[in-house]
């Protein structure tokens, strides 16, 4: 089985791997930190917006099972991708979203979703998602791994608190 990675920022990492975790097809995802400046940063250094990262979750996946394209829908689904300062209750550079696209093919998927979502009306504002080309990933501390497992409460409490939940229901109820 040959699988590849797609790597996405939407806001808080906690609130970025579950969506994917269900999906048949889909291998891991680790939350971490991408797109900065500063080798092998820690959670307190992301949140310093000093080292220039977002925070964002690598996802290996079996594209005989579930396609890139597919793994963009759910992305999509769980950002306000309107939002250039960060998502929901957390503001800031490493809070923004982005795709970090591997190769061609994704960059040009990434980018034609990005134009479809555009199109769709869906949303008042333009797309402010960038479509950035994959840096080195530094996975997050263990304690931010798989963190709606380990911590459901507080997961679930923070997920309606931020405002994403209500967001989703009302964006993407179908």
């Amino acid at each position: 089985m040959a699988t590849e990675k797609a790597t996405f920022a939407g806001g808080c990492f906690w609130c970025m791997v579950k969506p994917f975790h269900k999906y048949e097809g889909v291998e891991s995802v680790v939350s971490g930190y991408t797109g900065g400046h500063v080798p092998n940063p820690t959670y307190r250094q992301v949140c310093s917006e000093t080292t220039g990262h977002y925070e964002a979750v690598e996802i290996t996946f079996d594209p005989d099972i579930i396609s890139y394209r597919e793994l963009l829908g759910i992305f999509w689904r769980q950002i306000d991708p309107t939002d250039p300062g960060g998502q929901f209750f957390d503001r800031g550079d490493s809070y923004r979203t982005a795709i970090f696209y591997h190769d061609d093919e994704q960059k040009a998927a990434a980018e034609q979703s990005k134009e479809e979502l555009e199109a769709s009306g869906r949303f008042d504002g333009p797309i402010a998602v960038r479509i950035l080309p994959a840096k080195e990933f530094y996975p997050a501390e263990e304690e931010h791994q798989d963190y709606y497992m380990k911590n459901p409460a507080h997961y679930n409490r923070y997920f309606a608190g931020s405002g994403r939940k209500a967001f989703q229901e009302t964006m993407w109820e179908e």
